[in-house]
């Protein structure tokens, strides 16, 4: 059984050494998972790989280590955690920028509002993400791998255990899904 594997297990079993043995094992892979998120962001974004990384590996081995079956699972578990991280980051930067806590006063005037922002579009991405997980979780899972993981379809084919051809269906109908509730929350976000 290879060091990565056993490692994992200890850290599932609660072994908190393991948990520190465990980092530097999947340390280069995390941080190429938190460059390509990165890399989608807009420029002068304020988180970097590294802090995005430690933070993700924090999430895993304190709250999602049950849901390791493998490496494979391991690697999707923390693009999901990642992506959180982005989407809450994202958030609180929109909360700041339309106000925070401030006291909000009625705008009479119509106003259009667009999806301009990349912080927006991951936002609302995000969202019909969790809905889509309700409507059908396999291919929402295979939206986690091949998008926000950087994995290939076949390998994310693999780690989900179902074939190649599954697999291509799958990501059709998400992506048509995806952006059909997409564009209908813009829709409504400008009607609005």
């Amino acid at each position: 059984m290879p060091e990565i594997t056993k490692l994992m297990q200890a850290v599932q079993a609660g072994d908190q050494s393991s948990a520190e043995e465990l980092l530097p094992h999947v340390y280069d892979e995390l941080r190429k998972l938190a460059a390509s998120y990165l890399a989608r962001e807009p420029a002068g974004n304020s988180r970097h790989a590294t802090s995005l990384v430690h933070d993700a590996y924090l999430r895993l081995v304190l709250h999602c280590r049950d849901e390791w079956k493998n490496e494979g699972h391991f690697f999707g578990a923390a693009a999901i955690a990642i992506r959180r991280i982005l989407v809450e980051h994202a958030r609180r930067k929109q909360s700041l920028k339309r106000g925070g806590n401030a006291i909000r006063h009625e705008f009479h005037e119509q106003m259009t509002v667009s999806f301009s922002d990349p912080a927006e579009d991951l936002i609302a991405l995000d969202d019909a993400l969790e809905k889509f997980t309700t409507v059908n979780p396999q291919a929402a899972e295979l939206v986690q791998l091949v998008y926000f993981s950087g994995l290939t379809l076949r390998q994310a084919a693999e780690i989900l255990e179902i074939s190649p051809r599954t697999a291509d269906r799958h990501w059709a109908y998400a992506k048509a899904w995806l952006g059909r509730e997409i564009r209908g929350s813009r829709d409504f976000s400008e009607n609005c």
